[in-house]
């Protein structure tokens, strides 16, 4: 495994980020904001969590909403009972529903200070190394949330904090602002990108690049899109993730071509397509760490290889040919 700097930080990450969306409670009934129907209970997912230590993977990504907290619950047991605290990187959201009530979501004041507390007392810590905002709460000032971001930092509970999809205007004010009241600085841009998705070239890894800023991109294999052929295989999450569904399908026809394309070159490799669309993604410089889910031992046996897969400009180059401009998506 390889480490980078976390965009202009001296914290060192591995460039790949375990995501951690899929481990907590499997939903059952209707589906509440944050529960999935494929999520793994805690049991189920300590073994994901042990063979990414194993690969070297030292960054983990979670949210408060996901399983409405199981995640980071599973998330902080397995950290107290098989390891030190500051041999990780632990990363957490904040800004979905919590609670059924008129403050128990978004990014006002009064939410994020609770909900620091929540999260840091469900992952048994005392700090989160890097605090990131879901989305922005468009029903909250920028300054307000800036500034109660700041305000946890300097209380000791967060080292770092971070920024999700958002336009990229949205962006620069808020670090602007920053700048202007001396509050912290966003120091990474979690955002959505991948082969079939790449409307994030246009402005904001640009603006990233130009800023330091660290770029993890979520759903960087597309919701298994780009992990083997076009609509080959029905999985309970591709039946049941309605927001992928979303994300994709408006372009359908170039899509298709770029997963073959993606296909094209693992066949002449011989390596997996994880592998192939992950090597594209850490060949961009302005990449730090691509947040990847894992549900089989291949996952994250793919992921691990795709960090020293190097292709060539030429390979690279086909796999972005087919690429026709997508709908703005994922930014709510």
């Amino acid at each position: 495994m390889d480490y980078v700097n976390l965009g202009k930080t001296g914290l060192k990450v591995s460039r790949i980020c375990l995501g951690c969306m899929t481990y907590g409670e499997p939903a059952k009934g209707p589906l509440t904001p944050g529960s999935h129907a494929w999520a793994l209970s805690d049991a189920e997912s300590r073994p994901f969590l042990k063979q990414a230590l194993d690969l070297g993977i030292n960054f983990f990504d979670t949210a408060n909403v996901y399983s409405r907290g199981e995640s980071e619950r599973v998330l902080g047991r397995f950290v107290k009972e098989n390891l030190r605290r500051e041999a990780v990187v632990i990363a957490t959201k904040v800004h979905g529903s919590m609670r059924d009530e008129p403050n128990g979501q978004g990014l006002s004041r009064k939410a994020i200070l609770f909900e620091i507390d929540e999260s840091l007392r469900r992952l048994q810590t005392d700090y989160v190394d890097l605090y990131q905002i879901h989305r922005l709460d468009h029903e909250t000032p920028m300054e307000e949330m800036l500034e109660a971001l700041h305000d946890v930092v300097k209380a000791g509970k967060v080292r770092y904090i971070g920024a999700s999809s958002m336009h990229a205007w949205q962006f620069t004010k808020a670090l602007y602002l920053a700048k202007l009241n001396h509050w912290t600085r966003f120091v990474t841009m979690q955002n959505h990108y991948n082969l079939l998705y790449r409307e994030e070239e246009r402005e904001m890894i640009p603006l990233c690049e130009s800023e330091g800023i660290g770029i993890l991109p979520w759903s960087p294999l597309a919701r298994g899109r780009l992990a083997r052929a076009w609509q080959t295989e029905s999985t309970l999450r591709y039946e049941t993730d309605q927001f992928g569904k979303s994300l994709y399908g408006q372009t359908e026809g170039a899509d298709s071509v770029v997963v073959d394309h993606v296909g094209k070159i693992a066949e002449e490799r011989g390596v997996s397509r994880a592998q192939v669309a992950l090597a594209w993604m850490l060949s961009k410089p302005t990449i730090t760490s691509p947040i990847v889910g894992a549900t089989k031992p291949q996952h994250l046996a793919d992921a691990a290889a795709a960090v020293s897969l190097k292709l060539t400009s030429e390979e690279v180059a086909f796999l972005e040919e087919p690429y026709r401009p997508h709908p703005v998506l994922g930014f709510r």
